[in-house]
């Protein structure tokens, strides 16, 4: 209990010096993926039985798309550093306006969803490295966990609204679903025009803007959210699927609901023990989360997926802010570049489980048996991150500075860069 006080009077203080543009930073992280999630969350449903996609495409569509909004992350961090933070945070909302837009389109031309679904992806990966690097930037590292547990809680709570809405509309009417969705952002971007363009906030053309994309890379938090992506993913595009057809879309609704809603209330708080708690720890816990989560959904009943749906998103939230954290612990790039390299990381982590996963999930509808899926989820939980542990002990303590192409990263016996 005292750890828990402690952490809401922490965040508390952190979040009572955000100004006006920040707070509305963090609105716009609410309202964005609740339009977002009044469509993206049933599209794997939507393509499926809607256009008569088979799984196997559709696991095929949904790993691009995966793999463009988060992959192209990196190049969203790169042009924040070269044009300015707020600039692109427009350029990418205007993309995903059109994306919407192009959905309402590919109702009377299926063949343009697809299109109009990775265009989508290509603004999200532009604008979510800007975002969190306009939250983030000039504050010291003791408040940057309760900066981002915040848009995080923000962006969860969109993610968790958008499908209740949306639920009983994603295939009996679309159109008007598109249409909301698509006035929403029109909204937000003129919302984002009046951000302000410099007053510290503005980062643009820094000293690192001209070296390469990877270059200064952290290499264990980018392998290991590679590693979480790709398993957290096969929950993320196959409960769907896999709800529907053992209870309704209402109930995956309310047990994405649960999730969010976990995310929103546990992360912010337990921010601080997260930014506290060693790397290995917290590996060893976000990985344990996530296999006995997988391994729960596999028994297929209502109870079974909220609970399942819990472990993995507790999992999920040791994992997925102790890995920034890291990364920009470790970095000497700015921090929408370590932010979109982290994202790049994510995509290749949710590209592989859309391609691999849809495949498989198809393979176990055939033989009649898709419990099978998660449980061979769950194995490569506890399979595969051994490796990274492993990649970390092999990781010198003291590694000479950096060449040119990034190849090293100088940091102290803790892994802090010095000088962040």
């Amino acid at each position: 209990m005292g750890e828990r006080a402690a952490g809401a009077a922490g965040l508390r203080v952190a979040l009572s010096t955000l100004d006006g543009p920040l707070r509305f930073l963090l609105l716009s992280s609410f309202l964005i993926p609740l339009g977002s999630f009044m469509v993206l969350p049933f599209m794997s449903v939507f393509l499926h039985e809607r256009l008569g996609m088979g799984l196997g495409t559709v696991g095929f569509v949904l790993a691009v798309a995966s793999l463009v909004q988060f992959s192209g992350g990196i190049v969203g961090g790169a042009l924040a550093d070269r044009i300015g933070l707020r600039r692109t945070m427009l350029w990418a909302l205007l993309i995903r306006t059109a994306g919407f837009a192009g959905l309402l389109l590919a109702l009377r031309w299926p063949p343009l969803a697809v299109g109009a679904l990775v265009l989508t992806c290509c603004g999200a990966a532009l604008y979510l490295p800007a975002n969190k690097a306009y939250l983030v930037h000039g504050v010291d590292d003791e408040r940057r966990p309760a900066f981002l547990s915040a848009g995080n809680a923000a962006l969860n709570a969109g993610m968790a609204v958008g499908p209740l809405i949306a639920g009983p509309f994603v295939l009996s009417s679309p159109g008007w679903l598109f249409v909301a969705v698509t006035a929403l952002f029109v909204l937000v971007t003129a919302g984002h025009a009046r951000l302000p363009r410099s007053g510290g906030q503005e980062q643009s053309g820094g000293p690192t803007s001209e070296r390469g994309l990877l270059a200064g890379v952290a290499v264990l938090p980018f392998a290991a959210n590679v590693l979480a992506f790709y398993l957290y993913f096969h929950f993320q595009h196959f409960l769907a699927v896999y709800a529907v057809e053992r209870a309704s879309s209402a109930f995956y609704s309310l047990v994405l609901l649960l999730c969010f809603t976990l995310v929103i209330v546990v992360q912010p708080l337990a921010s601080g023990l997260i930014r506290r708690m060693s790397y290995t720890r917290a590996l060893t816990v976000g990985f344990m989360g996530l296999a006995a989560g997988l391994a729960v959904l596999a028994i297929g009943t209502p109870p079974a997926l909220l609970a399942g749906g819990a472990l993995i998103t507790l999992g999920d939230i040791v994992l997925f802010l102790k890995n920034d954290l890291e990364a920009l612990r470790r970095s000497p790039r700015s921090d929408a570049v370590v932010f979109g390299q982290q994202r790049l990381a994510a995509g290749l982590g949710a590209c592989a489980s859309g391609a691999l996963g849809g495949q498989l999930y198809g393979l176990t509808e055939h033989t009649g048996n898709t419990n099978w899926f998660w449980l061979l989820g769950a194995a490569q939980c506890l399979l595969l991150p051994p490796v990274l542990l492993a990649l970390r002990a092999r990781t010198p303590k003291h590694p000479h500075p950096h060449d040119d192409e990034g190849a090293l990263i100088p940091h102290d016996t803790d892994g802090r860069v010095p000088g962040r």
